[in-house]
C-alpha cells in the first residue's frame, strides 16, 4: 500500500468514529440541551420553581430538574450546576 492509500483509509476510519459522537434529542433536533449553572444562592417560593437565564428549574424531592419551558419535559440537572444554598420563602408543604 502506498502512503496515499493509507492516509485515505485512516481518514475514513477517523470520520466514521467521529460520526458516532453526534447526539440526537428526542424531538428530532441535533445537539445537547445544556442549561447554565444556578446562582450560588437560590430563593424558592412554595411552588419550588426558579427561572434563570431562559430555563425553568424545579426543586423536586431534594434534587434539581430543568426544562426550557415551564410545561415542557424536565431533565435532571447535573450536581455541578446545583446552588450551594436554598432559601425558602412562604409555606413549603
Amino acid at each position: 500500500m502506498n502512503s496515499l492509500s493509507r492516509m485515505l483509509i485512516t481518514s475514513l476510519f477517523a470520520l466514521s468514529l467521529l460520526s458516532a459522537c453526534i447526539v440526537q434529542s428526542r424531538h428530532g433536533g441535533v445537539g445537547v440541551l445544556v442549561p447554565p449553572p444556578l446562582p450560588v444562592i437560590v430563593e424558592l417560593g412554595p411552588d419550588r420553581h426558579y427561572h434563570h437565564d431562559g430555563y425553568d428549574y424545579y426543586y423536586v424531592g431534594d434534587r434539581w430538574q430543568y426544562s426550557r419551558d415551564r410545561g415542557a419535559e424536565r431533565y435532571d440537572l447535573p450536581r455541578s450546576h446545583w446552588p450551594r444554598e436554598i432559601r425558602r420563602r412562604g409555606d413549603w408543604r
